[in-house]
C-alpha cells in the first residue's frame, strides 16, 4: 500500500482546516471505523441518512486512527496527538484524497461506465468478456462483485464510494490492467462517487421505474443518469488518445435524446444502437442496429449493421430475450469504441455464456423450464415475463416479491404486471429488511386485483419456490424473480444464507422424479 504525507493529500482541497500535524504520514483511508488499519489510518466521518460518522470518531481513534476528517463546524473530541482536518464535505474530500493517495489509477486506464435501470450487469460482463477475448483483460466493477485481476471482492453497492473506487482501480493497476468496465448507478452519480473518474466510454441502456425512493421522480432519476454523459467532457482529452470520449446510447429509449444532448454538450462521439432501425431518434455520429432477429430458449441471432465500419454480419448470442439483444448491441458498440473490431466482438459474444442470476437456467433434466432472474422493477419483471412466454409453449408460473426499505410505489405496479402477464403468480418475500414481510406482500397484491385463483401469497420464499416447481407441468416455465445472484436474505434483525438457484435445485430433486 502507498504512504503519503497529509499535506500532499490535502493540496487539491478547498481550504481545509488542519489541527495537528499537517505532515503526518497517511498509510490507509477509511470511512468505516471497523476497518481502521492502525496508526497512520485516516478516518473520514460521513454524514449519512441513517448514520453519522462523527459518532464513531472515538471508536476509530481507539482502533488506531491518527488522522480524522470531519465536517467543518462539527464539534470533534479527539485526544492529544490526533490530527483533525475539517472540510465542507467529507465524502467529496475523501474521494479527492484517495485519488491522490493511490496516484490517480483510473487516470492511467481506459474506463467504460454503463448506466441504466436494466442491463448494466449483463452489458458490463459482455464488454469485459469481449475485451478479454481480444487480449485486453479488464477489471470489472458492479452488482455481482469487484474484479481487480488479483482479487474478487464482494459488492455491497453496485458502485462503491469514491475512495473505495480509487483503491479498486489501484488494485487493477497493480495487476497490470489497462481496461476497467463498471456499472454506474444513479445513486453513485448523484452522490458524487464517480465525479473523479475520467470515463472514456459511457453507455446508456434504458430508463424504467426504479429508485424513486431516492430520486423522487423519473425526471430526477433521468437527470442523474444524464450527468454521467455531461461529465464526459470534464477532464478533456487524454494525452496519447486522439479519439474523443464516446457515448453509446439506446436510441429506442424515450430518454435517448436527453442522453444524446448531454453527450453533445460534453463534446463526445455519439453512437446510437437500436433494434428498430427505421425509428432512430436523436443526433448521432454512428449507428449500430439489429434486424432479422430470431429468439428462442437457447439464445438469439440477428443481423448486425455497423455504419462506421461498413460491416453487416450475422451474430449469435447464447442469451435469451429481446432485452439481451439490446445488451449485446450496447456491448458490441462500446467494444468497437474501445478498439475491438466488429468481427472480433461478434465472435466473442457467441462464446459468452451469461451472468449468474440474469435469466439463469436451472436445468436438472426436468421437462419444464426454471429460470432465476434479478428482475426487481416493473419494467424488468415485464421484460422477463414477456421473454418467458416467447420461449415456452406452456404456462408461466412466477415467484416474486419486493424489497423492504425501498421504493414502495413500484410494489402494486409489479403485482399488476405479474397478474396480467403470468398464468399463475406467487407473491413472496424478497429482502424485507426492517419492514414486515406480510405488509410488503399486501402492497404488492393490492395491484393484482381480486384473487381469482391465479395468484397466492406464500411469505416463506423457499416454500414459495417449492410450490411453484410442484405446480409445473411439462412445457411450463417457472420464473423466480427478484434476487438473482444474491446468496442471502435480509430480515430486520438477521441475515440468512439463501440462494434461489440452490433452493430451486433442491426442490427439483425432491419433487421431480429423475431430476
Amino acid at each position: 500500500m502507498p504512504e503519503k504525507r497529509l499535506d500532499q493529500l490535502l493540496a487539491g482541497l478547498d481550504a481545509p482546516e488542519v489541527s495537528g500535524d499537517a505532515q503526518a504520514v497517511v498509510t490507509s483511508l477509511t470511512y468505516d471505523s471497523r476497518r481502521v488499519a492502525g496508526p497512520g489510518a485516516l478516518f473520514a466521518a460521513f454524514e449519512g441518512a441513517h448514520f453519522d460518522g462523527h459518532r464513531f470518531i472515538g471508536e476509530a481513534v481507539q482502533r488506531g486512527a491518527t488522522i480524522v476528517l470531519a465536517v467543518r463546524g462539527r464539534a470533534v473530541e479527539a485526544p492529544e496527538g490526533i490530527t483533525v482536518v475539517r472540510v465542507a464535505d467529507t465524502r467529496h474530500a475523501l474521494g479527492a484524497i484517495a485519488r491522490e493517495f493511490y496516484g490517480d489509477p483510473s487516470g492511467q486506464m481506459t474506463v467504460t461506465g454503463v448506466t441504466g435501470t436494466k442491463g448494466k450487469t449483463t452489458t458490463t460482463h459482455i464488454i469485459a468478456h469481449i475485451l478479454e477475448c481480444a487480449g485486453m483483460p479488464a477489471g470489472l466493477i458492479g452488482t455481482i462483485g469487484y474484479r481487480t485481476g488479483r482479487f474478487v471482492r464482494p459488492a455491497p453497492n453496485t458502485t462503491p464510494e469514491a475512495a473505495e473506487l480509487q483503491e479498486i482501480f489501484y488494485e487493477m493497476r497493480q495487476s497490470q490492467l489497462d481496461q476497467a468496465v463498471m456499472e454506474v448507478s444513479s445513486h453513485a452519480v448523484a452522490l458524487g462517487r464517480t465525479a473523479l473518474i475520467d470515463f472514456d466510454v459511457a453507455v446508456f441502456t434504458n430508463i424504467g421505474h426504479d429508485h424513486l425512493d431516492f430520486h423522487r421522480t423519473v425526471e430526477q432519476y433521468a437527470e442523474a443518469k444524464a450527468d454521467l454523459f455531461r461529465g464526459l467532457g470534464r477532464f478533456g482529452p487524454r494525452p496519447g488518445k486522439p479519439w474523443p470520449k464516446s457515448a453509446v446510447i439506446n436510441a429506442d429509449d424515450p430518454y435517448a435524446v436527453k442522453m444524446m444532448k448531454a453527450s453533445r454538450a460534453a463534446g463526445a462521439h455519439v453512437v446510437a444502437f437500436s433494434t428498430k432501425p427505421g425509428s432512430l431518434r436523436g443526433d448521432c455520429d454512428d449507428q449500430v442496429t439489429a434486424d432479422d432477429i430470431h429468439m428462442g430458449r437457447g439464445g438469439a441471432s440477428f443481423l448486425l449493421r455497423h455504419v462506421a465500419s461498413g460491416m453487416r454480419i450475422p451474430v449469435k448470442s447464447r442469451l435469451a430475450g429481446a432485452f439481451n439483444v439490446y445488451n449485446a448491441l450496447a456491448a458490441l458498440a462500446a467494444s468497437y469504441e474501445l478498439g475491438v473490431s466488429v468481427e472480433q466482438s461478434a465472435a466473442a459474444l457467441a462464446s459468452f455464456s451469461g451472468v449468474p442470476g440474469r435469466f439463469q437456467l436451472v436445468d436438472l433434466g426436468q421437462e419444464f423450464t426454471v429460470i432465476v432472474d434479478y428482475a426487481h422493477s416493473p419494467d424488468s419483471l415485464a421484460n422477463v415475463l414477456a421473454t418467458a412466454h416467447e420461449i415456452t409453449r406452456g404456462q408461466v408460473i412466477c415467484v416474486f416479491g419486493c424489497g423492504g426499505d425501498r421504493d414502495r410505489t413500484k410494489r402494486p405496479l409489479m403485482g399488476g404486471i405479474a397478474a396480467e402477464m403470468a398464468d399463475y403468480s406467487i407473491v413472496t418475500s424478497d429482502n424485507p429488511r426492517s419492514e414486515d414481510p406480510a405488509s410488503i406482500a399486501r402492497e404488492v397484491s393490492a395491484g393484482m386485483g381480486a384473487n381469482n385463483g391465479r395468484w397466492a401469497v406464500i411469505l416463506d420464499r423457499a416454500e414459495a419456490i417449492r410450490e411453484a416447481i410442484g405446480r409445473a407441468r411439462p412445457g411450463d416455465l417457472v420464473l423466480i424473480a427478484g434476487k438473482g445472484h444474491e446468496t442471502y436474505q435480509i430480515f430486520a434483525d438477521h441475515t440468512i444464507e439463501f440462494d434461489d438457484v440452490q433452493v430451486a435445485q433442491a426442490a427439483l430433486k425432491e419433487l421431480v422424479p429423475g431430476a
